[in-house]
């Protein structure tokens, strides 16, 4: 059978690893991929569509007989790309336009979560400087930090916590005079600030019953210590410690099952990867944000970790049976961290050379993902903000770190940056 993976990043690259090892697949497109996709050859090629090209990649699926499409990023789930294909009976992997505002829409989600109960932060939401700066000035001091975030997409950077009254108003201007998050931010939600230490969870669902991944945490801000401006994210590891299998099952009774559930009583049952991003304050979980997919740098871990057959579960969800197929995990630990371009996540150059070290290619216990790529026939380039994702299992976190950050040594292009605290709140 034929794949189509839908985005260019790290998570697609994963994603390509992890499919092409199914004996049945065929071929796997990548659209439009990147220079590690376009090195891996055999049967995985890229295909020069962009994600957002809806109509172009439904009908190169309909003429390559792609028998599943896997959707990597938010944006074409936000535009219906999962509605799109369904309607001329293609099967693909993620939620239909509706289901993925639960990303896509910040006040949605915080609006659904209060309809059914899921715990998350207090909040409000704004159209307009005027009624948000009147809000935050009939704040008390102790109501701060206040977290401030664009409603829609913004690749993961669209939030400000907002450490006292003054910051607060200088986000709020930003946002709606200087438009630093462009038309995202139409409507603001702002947070009260939960404590705690964040985490991931990942299901894969047909609307009804879904299975788990392990749980992950990721790291955001460009700086160590988590300092800086927020990122894409800048390396992450699996499993998290603080999901202990007693906060799972709090999230799972709190958090997943009510999701679910709510969407299919709102008549908009959800399917695919739900990603639940959270704060977990002395075993209590809140949810921070959903995402509509699998995470990135985070599908560098869990993936990684799935003992079983990615494309056999996948086929489940959408054909149905998922909870008769086999959905293990691997013990141990993986780590990734995540090379960047100078300047990241403001303005940097790109066109610089890679050069990996024969000592670090592809492994058992090391993978090399690429999403800021691009491969000529002879050269490796960069074209992005964030550039590689280096992975390593280990049969704990240390051992795995060591790996990642070993072989992160053995790769060089000019200007390259890297967090060099990865995982270390978990040791």
């Amino acid at each position: 059978m034929n794949l189509l993976i839908i985005g260019s990043g790290a998570r697609e690259h994963a994603f390509a690893k992890a499919l092409a090892a199914n004996a049945r697949v065929q071929k796997i497109f990548l659209a439009p991929g990147n220079g590690g996709t376009a090195m891996m050859g055999g049967k995985v090629s890229n295909i020069p569509l962009k994600a957002l090209q809806l109509d172009e990649l439904l009908e190169f699926a309909l003429r390559n007989q792609v028998a599943l499409t896997v959707v990597g990023p938010e944006q074409p789930l936000e535009a219906g790309v999962v509605d799109l294909f369904r309607a001329s009976g293609m099967k693909i992997i993620g939620p239909v336009k509706a289901a993925a505002r639960l990303e896509s829409s910040k006040s949605f989600a915080k609006d659904f979560m209060r309809r059914h109960g899921i715990p998350s932060a207090a909040y409000r939401v704004f159209r307009d400087e005027a009624s948000a700066v009147s809000c935050i000035a009939g704040l008390t001091d102790d109501r701060f930090p206040q977290v401030i975030k664009a409603s829609g997409l913004c690749a993961g950077k669209g939030v400000i916590i907002a450490l006292d009254r003054r910051e607060a108003i200088v986000a709020l201007k930003e946002i709606f005079e200087d438009r630093i998050f462009g038309s995202a931010a139409d409507e603001v939600v702002i947070e009260d600030f939960l404590h705690g230490q964040e985490a991931s969870v990942f299901a894969l669902t047909d609307g009804s019953q879904y299975r788990l991944f392990l749980s992950a945490q990721d790291h955001k801000r460009i700086g160590e210590g988590d300092t800086g401006k927020n990122t894409g994210g800048m390396g992450a590891y699996a499993p998290a410690p603080l999901v202990t299998p007693e906060v799972m099952r709090k999230i799972e009774e709190l958090v997943i099952r009510p999701t679910l559930a709510g969407m299919a009583a709102e008549g908009c049952s959800y399917t695919g990867f739900l990603y639940v991003g959270l704060m977990i304050d002395r075993g209590e979980p809140s949810v921070v944000e959903f995402n509509a997919r699998l995470g990135d740098p985070e599908t560098q871990v869990v993936l990684p970790l799935l003992q079983s057959d990615l494309c056999d579960a996948l086929l489940a969800s959408v054909e149905g049976g998922l909870d008769t197929v086999p959905f293990d995990m691997r013990s141990g630990s993986a780590a990734t961290v995540v090379m960047a371009s100078c300047g990241y996540p403001d303005a940097f150059e790109s066109g610089k050379l890679i050069t990996i070290d024969p000592l670090a290619e592809d492994s058992d216990d090391v993978m090399i993902f690429h999403a800021g790529t691009a491969f000529d026939g002879e050269s490796l380039i960069t074209t992005g903000g964030r550039v590689l994702s280096v992975t390593a299992l280990g049969s704990s976190l240390g051992e795995s770190l060591e790996r990642a950050y070993r072989t992160v040594g053995l790769i060089h292009f000019d200007g390259a940056v890297y967090r060099r605290d990865i995982g270390a709140k978990a040791l």
